[in-house]
This record gives structure tokens, sequence and C-alpha cells, in this order.
């Protein structure tokens, strides 16, 4: 079983989840250039994306990876540093 997540942008096409940042939000980029980011929500008019730089969704995985590792959740910060690495070095 997978547990990659894809969601449809209007604009700019599928989009795939780089984490849940946390219980309201999570992080998407687009699926092949990993250019462009958003932070998406479900709001009360139904899913809201908001775009960021690059440089802002990757401190938001390096502080979601800071409370993975302070809640002792192993296998999820595992995961989350593999896919930091991948999308952002």
């Amino acid at each position: 079983m997978s547990n990659e997540n894809y969601l449809n942008h209007p604009n700019f096409g599928l989009l795939f989840r780089v984490c849940l940042i946390d219980a309201a939000r999570e992080l998407f980029t687009t699926l092949y250039a990993q250019r462009l980011f958003f932070l998406v929500a479900n709001g009360d008019d139904g899913l809201e994306f908001e775009p960021i730089t690059r440089t802002d969704a990757r401190i938001l995985v390096e502080n979601r990876m800071r409370v993975l590792r302070r809640q002792g959740q192993q296998q999820d910060y595992n995961q989350l540093q593999v896919m930091y690495k991948q999308t952002f070095q």
C-alpha cells in the first residue's frame, strides 16, 4: 500500500503531497518540477491553496521534522527526512 497522496490543482495540474504540516494544513508541490509549493487547507469553501516559496516550504518541513523527532515518531521522521532530501537537496 502506498501512502503517496496527490491533489489536482485547478491551474497547475497534479500536485504531490510532501507532508502534513499540522492538523489543518498539508504541503504540496508540483509533481514533476517540484518548484512550486502550496499550503493546502480544507476551508469553509473547500480546498484553499496558498502558494509559498521554496524556502518557506523547506522551513516548514524542517519544523515538522523537529516536531516528529521531539514526539519520538521515528518512523514518520525517517520517511520525512527521505522526502526532504529528495525535494530540497
